[in-house]
């Protein structure tokens, strides 16, 4: 027969006695000081907490030390209404925190860049929107995934914009007009899906043709180049030249007028001289003749140099001669001794 096998005897413990009210001061008291510590929180300066009691808004939290109702009576979500934030368009920073900053996919980006031109041409627009948070309540409450929404209406404006302008403007000079119209059509859809959000900027960031053509319009793009710089030296030659013989016309034709009026008052001098002389010779003519005779002789003999003038009734001439010669020799210095 088999052996019975006694299990051995386990030591006899004492009970202890169980106090009910002891373990339920215990557990208020526990209650109590979660309550305490989850009832307490800090809002960051950059920010402000949206506060909801049973699910519905209640009130927004400033920054500073707040407190409410615990075990989940109230919640509170934390808004960054001052932090300045941006979404890329075409291409992505990396190491970004938001997570609606940018499109992590290359094939996403390679499609929200490729655009159509209002001329039916294609072009790589890569571009940048800053916004902020300007009412949390209507951020949090009003549209779900305000920051995915804000990504779909920015690439459809954009795209509508461009689609509006030939792609000589979307790639040379219309780059302004294109940020001023698209950031103006952006915030008129935010503020009309009162999304809670202010937009503060959008920017281009690259422009370009796409990889097949890039080459060709590179071509095209150095020849207007070319063209502007020539004409501007042009320009240049135009402005050094034409001012010049412009002022050397000018200054000939004042020349001009300024002897035309010498002349005109010299011709009228000799007018007015000579009806003067008209009527002094009317009056005595044997007079004025010897005096006009006479000045003009003393005008006139000074510049002949030496002359010998004879009267008609002169026998000879040699004596002149030689008084002349020893008037001449006497005037001749003699040379000093040494």
């Amino acid at each position: 027969m088999p052996r019975e096998i006694t299990p051995p005897q386990l030591p006899h413990l004492p009970t202890l006695p169980v106090n009910g009210t002891l373990i339920l001061m215990g557990f208020i008291a526990l209650m109590l000081v979660i309550g305490a510590f989850t009832a307490m929180y800090q809002v960051p300066t950059e920010s402000v907490y949206v506060v909801q009691r049973f699910g519905r808004f209640k009130e927004i939290a400033q920054p500073g030390l707040r407190f409410k109702i615990p075990f989940g009576v109230d919640t509170v979500q934390e808004v960054p209404i001052l932090r300045q934030l941006k979404q890329e368009f075409g291409f992505g920073t990396a190491g970004a925190t938001n997570i609606y900053q940018s499109t992590r996919d290359p094939y996403l980006q390679e499609k929200e860049k490729n655009m159509v031109t209002g001329d039916l041409n294609a072009s790589q627009v890569e571009w940048v929107v800053q916004y902020g948070i300007s009412h949390p309540e209507s951020f949090l409450f009003k549209v779900r995934a305000p920051d995915k929404t804000l990504r779909d209406v920015s690439e459809s404006v954009m795209r509508e914009v461009v689609g509006d302008r030939t792609v000589d403007e979307v790639l040379t000079i219309g780059r302004q007009e294109i940020e001023n119209e698209a950031i103006t059509k952006l915030k008129a859809v935010v503020e009309k899906l009162d999304m809670g959000l202010r937009v503060e900027q959008v920017q281009l960031i690259d422009v370009h043709p796409p990889a097949p053509v890039q080459r060709s319009f590179d071509d095209v793009n150095r020849a207007q180049q070319e063209r502007e710089q020539t004409i501007n030296m042009a320009n240049g030659e135009y402005n050094k030249v034409v001012p010049k013989a412009k002022g050397e016309a000018d200054q000939k034709i004042s020349e001009a007028e300024g002897y035309a009026v010498k002349r005109v008052n010299e011709a009228e001098g000799d007018v007015a001289r000579f009806k003067a002389l008209l009527t002094q010779y009317e009056k005595s003519p044997d007079v004025t003749r010897q005096r006009l005779y006479l000045e003009t002789m003393s005008v006139v003999i000074p510049q002949l140099g030496a002359k010998i003038i004879l009267d008609d009734s002169a026998k000879q001439f040699l004596p002149l001669l030689q008084m002349q010669q020893s008037k001449i020799q006497t005037q001749t210095p003699r040379p000093t001794q040494r």
